[in-house]
This record gives structure tokens, sequence and C-alpha cells, in this order.
């Protein structure tokens, strides 16, 4: 559901109006309440006359035998008053924190064949004492206790995708100076096999990718920096060696991102969060997606926030959730 105070409940209520086949599709782990408030909010902004019904089922092995044309919610969450749209709060955050829970468990056992998760607020699940920056390090620590192992022994990267342009992260939500840090010999490692792992079971033979330098214009042979020298370029040739035939670079960033648009690769490895977020989400926030690469199932969500601003109003677009949705309707019947 994603943070009730949010567009999350309103995006998911237009999603399903648009697509009343994935009725027996899908299920949300959510409020039933706010999931109603939505579907109402979004009936009256748009004047629709027929009714679309939220309907409560008892857990997610129930959903397959929902009627058709609604919107089935498992009650995941308790929330001790309805929340008010726009406003951060620790009760929302709880909420959220607790439908990525059962969400993330329903996918280790087998349950469901995906998770998609709509956006949550960093503040709120802080707010809430949740101690993770977001969706996807609370997912890794989810899945490696899960799997008997610690987060670090389970690395996942985010990689975020819009139409004709797909970039892996090499560092997430940490600060501009840690994540400079973070341009490693180890996460430059981990960061390609996972890259060109995703992709040879997304069918993809020999993935092509593009890795972007740091420093303005990849370094210019060391003269405003030595990362790509030291550190990255060692980094592609290790890669080479093990095999990953296709691997490149280091290329200038300001320009491989273009290159990669064109179909000279098929994914670019950027250096931070904000390198590779940039790009995808000018060209296409409304249909981006993020994956969560490395997690022992399938996790897509839509490339965009909570939008507080406007919360409430249903006139969020939902075209991004969907993409989400159909990114991994189609990545769980490979």
């Amino acid at each position: 559901m994603g943070d009730p105070a949010g567009i999350g409940p309103e995006i998911i209520a237009r999603a399903f109006l648009s697509h009343p086949e994935w009725a027996g599709q899908l299920v949300v782990l959510g409020d039933v309440a706010t999931l109603r408030r939505a579907v109402r909010l979004v009936e009256a902004h748009d004047g629709l006359k027929v009714s679309f019904p939220v309907v409560h089922v008892s857990s997610v092995g129930d959903w397959s035998h929902a009627p058709p044309r609604c919107l089935p919610v498992v009650q995941a969450c308790t929330l001790p008053v309805e929340v008010i749209f726009g406003q951060v709060s620790a009760e929302a955050g709880r909420a959220a924190a607790e439908c990525i829970r059962l969400g993330a468990l329903a996918a280790l056992d087998g349950a469901v064949r995906a998770l998609v998760t709509a956006p949550v607020h960093k503040e709120a699940l802080a707010a809430a004492g949740l101690g993770f920056p977001g969706h996807t390090e609370y997912l890794q620590a989810l899945a490696a206790e899960r799997c008997g192992k610690s987060p670090t022994d389970l690395p996942v990267r985010m990689m975020l995708s819009c139409p004709g342009l797909r970039t892996v992260l090499v560092s997430i939500h940490v600060a501009l100076r840690r994540a400079l840090e973070c341009v490693t010999p180890e996460q430059l490692d981990e960061t390609l096999e996972l890259t060109h792992a995703h992709f040879l079971r997304m069918g993809v033979k020999a993935p092509s990718i593009a890795v972007a330098g740091l420093n303005p214009h990849a370094g210019e042979g060391g003269l405003f920096g030595r990362e790509e020298l030291d550190v990255i370029a060692p980094a592609i040739e290790r890669a080479r060696q093990r095999g990953m035939v296709n691997v490149s670079g280091p290329h200038a960033p300001d320009t491989v991102f273009m290159r990669a648009r064109q179909g000279a690769f098929d994914v670019v490895v950027a250096m931070y969060h904000d390198q590779g977020l940039i790009p995808v989400k000018l060209l296409g926030l409304d249909h981006g997606v993020n994956t969560t690469i490395g997690l022992p199932f399938i996790r897509t969500s839509p490339d965009h926030g909570t939008a507080m601003d406007l919360a409430g109003t249903a006139r969020a677009s939902e075209a991004s959730l969907v993409a989400a949705i159909e990114a991994a309707m189609a990545s769980s019947s490979e």
C-alpha cells in the first residue's frame, strides 16, 4: 500500500480501475478503510457512476477467488486513526513498514510470485523507528534474516528503468560524501556480478554493461581524479576475466546514458544514486520502474515518491505503478 498519507492508495485504486482483469491476479496488502477512501476519491474526481468495490480477503491465499472488477485487500496493518493526507507521521510509517514486512514474507514463502511496493516516506519510516532508510535496505534485511545470513552477505542493488534506459547503482541511499567512499573494488565487483546475473536470468545471453566513470570526462587519464585508473578500470578487467565479455568503460558519465538510450548498451552501471537516477527520471518518470536485483524474489516499485502535495487530490498518475506491476508480472512468468 505504501504510506497511507501519500498517493500510494489512490494510484493503486487507479491502477485497478484501469485494469479490472487484475482482480484475480493481484492482491493489495494494506488497510481496507484506507483503500476504500482512495477508491471513493478517484470515483468522485473522475465522476464515475459505477462503484468499484474494495473486497476484504482474509489472506494472500484467498485473493485469487475475489470477484471480478474489484480491489482485493488483505488487512495487513492497523491504523488507530484515519491519517491526514500529506502529513508525515509515525503511525503512517508503521503501517507502511508492516505492509512491506508481510509482503516480503509472502514472497519469501512462495505465496506470491512477485512483490510490488507503493511509495513510502523515509521520514515517516524513521519516525516509526524502522531503522532503515527505505524499501531496498529493509527488504534486504528481511530476506537475509530468512536465509540465515547477514545483510552484507546478501548484497542487493537498485536498477532503475524507463523506456530506452536502464541503470544500476553502485551505492544507494547514502550521503554523497559517503557515496564517493563506496566506489571500492568490492562494491564494484558485487555490482557487476549482480547486474550480469540479473540480465542472464532475464534471457539476455551476453549483456552489454557500460560502466560510468565517477569524475568529469571519466577522469581524463587522471587529471580530474584517479578513481577510474585505480578502482573502476581494474574492476572492469576482473569482470572480463570472470566471463563478462561485454563489460566496458569507464565511460564519460555525461554521455554514456545518451549512448545507452541509443542502443549501444543494455544497462549502465552508475557510481552513485543521483548519477543514475537523474537521467532515468528526466527521460521517463511517468513510466519509470525500480527493480531490486539480488533479492531471492522479484520486487519492483514505481520510480517516484509519496508526492505528499498531491495526496488526497486523486490527480496522481498511476502510470509508473502500472509499469512496475507489468514488469513484475513479466519477470515472474520467465
